[in-house]
């Protein structure tokens, strides 16, 4: 019960005050994501140099899970190579689908406030629009190198 409550409360902050949801004034990349079974809506914003992520920003609207989940990923991936944030995107995806270790988990940081959405199938879109995205993004903007 004290978890529960204790990632609650992560969730909770995040929401009401992101620390990324903004427009982020030099970016190299930009991605809209969308889930359209429930409207929510994100434009992720990443500055990209030298293959990693030196800053990152995301504006749109949605339930408190997806802002949440996007806000709390930005904290984890910025400063990040853009290897150990698709390593991270794994890492959250086999959390969603309830197969993560708790070494893994532990690597995920506060984004392990999530793990009981893998057992909330309507909210799983939610939690993962940020993820899906960024990986999104990632993945078109780093082929050619």
């Amino acid at each position: 019960m004290e978890n529960s409550t204790f990632y609650s409360e992560i969730l909770t902050d995040h929401n009401l005050h992101p620390v990324h949801k903004h427009e982020l004034s030099v970016c190299t990349c930009s991605r809209e994501g969308i889930n359209p079974s429930c409207g929510d809506d994100i434009i992720l914003n990443l500055k990209l140099e030298n293959g990693r992520i030196t800053d990152g920003s995301y504006t749109g609207s949605g339930c408190a899970i997806s802002q949440a989940s996007a806000d709390i990923m930005l904290d984890l991936v910025i400063g990040k190579t853009v290897d150990e944030a698709n390593h991270l995107h794994d890492l959250f995806m086999k959390m969603i689908k309830d197969s993560v270790t708790e070494d893994e988990l532990e690597e995920l940081e506060e984004a392990g406030a999530l793990q009981d959405i893998s057992h909330m199938p309507a909210r799983v879109k939610c939690a993962v629009l940020g993820w899906r995205t960024m990986r999104e993004l990632l993945s078109e903007n780093t082929e050619s190198r």
